[in-house]
């Protein structure tokens, strides 16, 4: 049986179980855009389509499954680039679609032409997805689908692009079905044995978590691993919500945002760094010296590109998925949850923070008031800024698996989408974006297709009149900061209640208060703009400016 090629698509996402897919209509795509309300698959119009990437990565994180973004050709796709970006570095399975005007007339001077005689759209997405490829004959479906498919969930996991032109999607082709590939079973490595006998040999270990622990769900296997080796537990800023804050062997975070009890164990001299799941990038390392080099370093990671190039210490590499990998060590060793209580003395710097008196708000207070108001499971999404160190440092993790943040490829704004996204399939649960007013303006206006589409998200953020972690590091760095204060400061406040978001703006802990309960209360997206102390430095400035 011969079914058009949109229809065909279509019919994919509605098996896969996909419910929303995210997008800006364009002619060349047009045909996807009616089909999707025949199927009844909800199309969440976006406001720009990198808000609409973020959204579909969003929804891909939150529904451990596909998440689909279409975009028309010419400038359709170009916008959605930076979310392929952010979804690569968050090793998710997101569909890029883009259109293409008409492969016949290819060669010809075409509007908004994405093939290789315009703004090429498959060799653009290229860097920064996992597949890229043009379908320039409908009969190509299938197995263009059907690599895409593999390379999104096999190994490394991440986004892939399909550009298809409007006369192949008009095309008929014999019918065909490819379920999404999750019975591909994960690598293990052969050289757990390896780990096991470092670990044990280990005097003064310490285990650092990077974003792929977040990423891998490996709560438990970590939890487990570092009670039963004893192990303290430091976290980079992408990796906060990866282990428990209160728990008695976590010493804080490290990098940006970090604990002085991180940095003070790393110069205490450390014979083993067991790295999961981090790249080691400048913002995870920041403030790292000589001094802190371990002797040894033991590495979890599912790809080899950046292993044992940062820290030049001898590094044994456990190669594959980092969960599966953790398992197989805590099964094979026999290893069990056992507290070691830590005789380093842990953080209660926040909580005598919080008593003090304050004439302006400062974001560390506006952080731990959030914290004492959202019930425990809430799920917060960290945005590209000082606003989200502030909620490194600051922000109590209770449950593992609450907090989302990227300190790599860090697109401003993109919490925003992420938040929006993720909120359709955790709609038991509050999600709540922590983002600043330099990426509300870059993505503020999702908050409208928040409200049009009755996604209740919590968008808290912190308002300073600049783009602070700029302004601050140049500042400190140089001695002076150029263009990164805004001579007149958006009132986010109001700019939400034009998009028809109940909005607070907050200048105390009562009205932060105040605003979450409220917020947990509503059925609508809410703005809570949080005036700050534009004076306040945040926790970056170990992050080095050279000029040299």
């Amino acid at each position: 049986m011969k079914k058009r090629v949109y229809t065909l698509l279509v019919e994919h996402f509605k098996n896969w179980g996909i419910s929303h897919v995210f997008g800006i209509p364009g002619k060349s795509i047009s045909p996807l855009m009616l089909e999707l309300e025949n199927y009844g698959i909800q199309y969440v119009l976006g406001r720009h389509e990198a808000g609409s990437g973020f959204e579909a990565s969003g929804y891909a994180l939150a529904t451990k499954t596909m998440g689909i973004a279409i975009g028309t050709s010419g400038p359709g796709g170009t916008n959605l680039i930076t979310a392929a970006g952010q979804a690569k570095e968050f090793q998710l399975p997101v569909l890029f679609i883009t259109g293409q005007p008409s492969m016949r007339e290819t060669g010809r001077a075409l509007s908004q032409d994405s093939s290789q005689f315009g703004a090429d759209l498959v060799k653009m997405f290229e860097p920064v997805t996992l597949f890229s490829a043009r379908i320039e004959r409908g009969d190509l479906l299938y197995l263009y689908l059907k690599h895409a498919l593999e390379k999104a969930y096999t190994g490394e996991k991440g986004p892939v692009h399909l550009c298809i032109p409007f006369d192949v999607l008009m095309e008929e082709v014999e019918s065909f079905y490819l379920p999404l590939p999750d019975h591909i079973s994960p690598v293990v490595s052969p050289d757990i044995d390896k780990a096991i006998s470092m670990l044990g040999e280990a005097k003064k270990p310490v285990l650092f978590l990077g974003k792929g622990a977040v990423m891998a769900d490996a709560y438990e296997p970590l939890r487990i691993m570092a009670e039963h080796w004893g192990i303290p537990v430091m976290t980079t800023p992408g990796a906060k919500g990866a282990f428990p804050t209160s728990h008695p062997l976590y010493l804080g975070g490290y990098g940006l945002g970090g604990s002085k009890h991180a940095t003070d164990y790393l110069r205490s001299g450390i014979d083993l760094m067991i790295v999961v799941g981090s790249k080691l990038c400048d913002m995870s390392l920041s403030g790292f010296t000589a001094d802190m080099e371990p002797e040894k370093v033991l590495q979890f990671e599912y790809d080899i590109k950046f292993a044992g190039k940062t820290i030049q210490v001898p590094t044994q590499l456990i190669l594959g998925d980092i969960r599966s990998n953790l398992t197989q060590l805590i099964t094979q060793s026999g290893a069990a949850s056992k507290v070691h209580e830590m005789l380093i003395p842990r953080a209660q710097a926040a909580a005598a923070a919080a008593s003090r008196t304050e004439s302006v708000l400062s974001a560390g207070t506006a952080f731990r008031c959030l914290r004492s108001v959202l019930p425990k499971e809430a799920v917060l999404f960290g945005d590209a800024g000082s606003h989200s160190f502030h909620a490194v440092q600051n922000f109590e993790i209770i449950e593992p698996g609450t907090f989302y943040f990227d300190e790599v490829f860090i697109a401003m704004g993109a919490a925003i989408g992420y938040s929006i996204g993720a909120k359709i399939a955790m709609h038991d649960r509050p999600v709540v974006c922590v983002t600043g007013d330099g990426c509300i303006m870059m993505h503020g206006t999702e908050i409208s297709t928040a409200v049009n589409h009755g996604i209740p998200v919590i968008f808290f953020v912190l308002n300073n009149g600049r783009l602070d972690m700029v302004e601050k590091g140049m500042s400190y760095n140089t001695g002076r900061s150029v263009g990164a204060v805004y001579e007149r400061p958006l009132d986010i406040s109001l700019f939400a209640q034009s998009m028809g978001a109940m909005a607070f703006r907050c200048e105390n802990e009562a009205d932060i208060t105040k605003a979450v309960q409220s917020a947990l209360q509503s059925h609508t997206a809410t703005v809570i703009e949080v005036m700050v102390d534009p004076q306040e430095i945040p926790p970056i400035l170990t992050r080095l400016l050279s000029l040299d």
